[in-house]
C-alpha cells in the first residue's frame, strides 16, 4: 500500500472517517489508514500555547486545532494536523477535509506512539510539502526541539531549522513572527 496503490479509493476512506466513533479520527496517509492518537495534556496544552500566540500577534488570524485537510500531491491524502494557521473565515461552509489554499502552516506534536517517526516527521511532512503548505512548525516533545520546514517544492520542504525548546523561532512568511518557545519545555515528554 501506498500512495501510487492505496488500500482504498479517497472517497470510500472520506466515508469510513465519516462513520467512526467520535473517539477514533481517522487520516488517510500515503495510501494507508492511520488512526490519529488522542490528545494527551501535555499536547493540548502545547498546541494551546501556540493559540494564545497567534491570537496576540496576528490579528484575523486561527490556529484551527484539529481541522482535516487534503494533502499529498493530487490532493489524494487526508491529515488532520493538530494546528492549522488560517485566516479567520477561511473554513466557513467547509466540510471535514478542506483543501490546503490559504493556509499558512500546519502544526504537530509529537506523540509517545511507535510510529511518530515515519508519521509525523516523513510521511506527514512530505504530505504537507506536495501540498505547499507553506510552513510545518514540528514540536518534538521526546527531542525537546522545535522544527520549521518552510520552502515547499517539488514534494519537498527545501528549509528546515530545528532548535531546542527555549529557543525563540523565527516563523518565515508567510507567517512572519518569532516564536518564544521557553514555556513548551514544561509540555515536553
Amino acid at each position: 500500500m501506498t500512495a501510487d496503490c492505496p488500500l482504498l479509493f479517497i472517497d470510500e476512506f472520506e466515508e469510513l472517517a465519516l462513520a467512526a466513533p467520535e473517539t477514533v479520527r481517522l487520516e488517510f496517509i500515503n495510501g494507508r489508514i492511520e488512526v490519529r492518537p488522542l490528545q494527551d495534556g501535555n499536547r493540548a496544552e502545547s498546541v494551546a500555547y501556540l493559540q494564545d500566540a497567534v491570537w496576540k500577534l496576528l490579528p484575523g488570524m486561527h490556529l484551527y486545532p484539529g481541522r482535516g485537510l487534503k494533502v499529498e500531491s493530487g490532493r489524494a491524502g487526508r491529515a488532520i494536523p493538530d494546528g492549522v494557521l488560517a485566516p479567520e473565515g477561511l473554513f466557513r461552509g467547509h466540510g471535514e477535509w478542506s483543501d490546503p489554499d490559504g493556509v499558512l502552516m500546519v502544526v504537530e506534536v509529537t506523540t509517545r506512539d511507535t510510529d511518530t517517526n515515519r508519521r509525523v516527521r516523513v510521511e506527514k511532512c512530505d504530505g504537507y510539502a506536495a501540498a505547499d503548505i507553506p510552513v510545518y512548525l514540528l514540536l518534538d516533545r521526546e527531542h525537546g526541539t522545535v522544527t520549521v520546514h518552510s520552502e515547499p517544492k517539488d514534494g519537498s520542504y527545501r528549509s528546515l531549522t530545528t532548535r531546542p525548546y527555549g529557543t525563540p523561532v523565527e516563523l518565515p512568511a508567510p507567517v512572519g513572527f518569532t516564536l518564544e518557545t521557553e514555556q513548551l519545555k514544561k509540555f515536553a515528554q
